[in-house]
């Protein structure tokens, strides 16, 4: 960004709503994804086989992405501060009821992943809270900095696995829900509503949206993005234990290098989209994420060049995250909260299937060959589908926007 651009965007929202929703985020996200980093201890624990794992760590996405859908509504009614206090209350007396009561089944775990879902679903929460105090030329860098919270799944996989091997994988929970009262004071503390909010919908009023062609293609291009960076932050701890005979410290240290490039560089991907386009980003990025994809499909010999295409894999859908965020608020600012929720649902069932899917591909085929090309497939038909729609986009985004000179689409 230019000086004269860095001034500008400072000047223009709340910082600390910024940083409260970025905080939430971050630490939500840890929660969210904190079965994946102990994945290897609670498999040993239960005796889990491929497919259960692949579920145990899908689960709380597939929970995540329903519970978008209810907070984006929550939020539009009865604003994002009161919605994100409710949603910390609930996870952080999941966390302490695991705690206390233990772990011992799997259907015990599945349950724990239900609550962590609440964690994930704070997507819908955090980014309409930042988006509402940024106009739209700043809307790119405003949700990659609220975005950048998925740096949590960073924190996951660097400390949960050594934590728990110190002081037992379940004692991890009770000191993650310690973790989440700080977050928590904190945010009731800088957390602040936008002076202006768009106006209250009734249900029907939600649905509409559901029948706009754009909707179904901003879900298309985000449940690629997201999808693709939370599935694989969630398997890459078992996939580097099973592929390469890490272990659990040793993986969680792989998958946080994976995962923190792509959590970085969402707010290279706002700030990209600002400065070249979303659409344009969006096309590059794509291709990109599939030939990664479709080269750790093939088993690569070495853990070093595995690694090396996970993080470019990563980069690219970290992202492309952020760039399909410069593009929504631009088509719905009216509707941000609910879109949020529908967008976030997306990414969340993305991810569901590309953790899920892996799992499978391992139990049924002895390789998780499968899983990583047909979500190979799946980032290409996106590419298609941005270039479709790209020469409309451009004609009709810019009806809505009076500055249209400072935003690119």
């Amino acid at each position: 960004m230019s000086l004269s651009g860095d001034k500008s965007f400072l000047k223009s929202g709340h910082l600390p709503t910024l940083f409260a929703a970025f905080l939430y985020f971050d630490a939500s996200f840890m929660c969210w994804v904190l079965l994946g980093p102990l994945g290897i201890q609670i498999s040993k624990a239960l005796s889990l086989d491929p497919a259960h794992k692949g579920l145990m760590v899908a689960v709380p996405v597939l929970a995540g992405a329903v519970i978008r859908i209810l907070n984006g509504v929550l939020v539009d009614h009865f604003g994002a501060k009161r919605t994100g206090i409710g949603a910390q209350l609930v996870v952080i007396l999941g966390l302490a009821a695991a705690w206390f009561f233990g772990v011992p089944s799997y259907d015990a775990v599945l349950l724990l992943g239900v609550v962590l879902g609440i964690a994930g679903a704070s997507f819908a929460i955090a980014l309409p809270m930042a988006s509402r105090w940024y106009p739209p030329q700043h809307q790119g860098k405003a949700l990659g900095l609220a975005g950048a919270g998925n740096s949590g799944t960073v924190l996951a996989a660097l400390f949960a696995p050594a934590l728990g091997l110190y002081f037992g994988w379940v004692n991890v929970f009770g000191l993650t829900a310690l973790a989440m009262c700080v977050v928590l004071a904190v945010f009731i503390v800088l957390a602040k509503e936008a002076p202006i909010q768009p106006p209250k919908q009734s249900l029907s009023g939600y649905l509409k949206v559901l029948a706009i062609a754009d909707t179904w293609w901003f879900m298309l291009f985000y449940a690629v993005t997201f999808g693709g960076f939370v599935g694989l932050a969630s398997s890459l701890s078992i996939y580097f234990h099973a592929q390469y005979g890490l272990e659990p410290v040793q993986a969680g240290y792989a998958t946080a290098a994976c995962v923190f490039t792509g959590s970085m560089f969402r707010p290279i991907g706002g700030w990209l989209a600002d400065k070249v386009g979303g659409i344009r980003a969006l096309s590059v990025l794509y291709v990109l994420a599939a030939a990664m994809l479709v080269l750790v499909s093939v088993g690569l010999p070495s853990l070093w060049m595995a690694l090396g295409a996970f993080v470019v894999a990563m980069l690219a859908l970290g992202t492309g995250n952020g760039a399909v965020f410069q593009l929504v608020p631009v088509r719905f600012g009216r509707e941000i909260g609910v879109m949020t929720g529908l967008v976030g649902f997306a990414g969340g069932l993305g991810g569901f299937y590309l953790a899920s899917s892996l799992g499978f591909s391992k139990q049924w085929t002895g390789s998780y060959q499968a899983g990583f090309l047909i979500f190979a497939g799946l980032a290409l038909v996106a590419f298609i589908g941005i270039n479709i729609v790209k020469k409309s986009w451009r004609a009709s985004f810019s009806k809505g926007v009076t500055d249209m000179d400072k935003v690119r689409i």
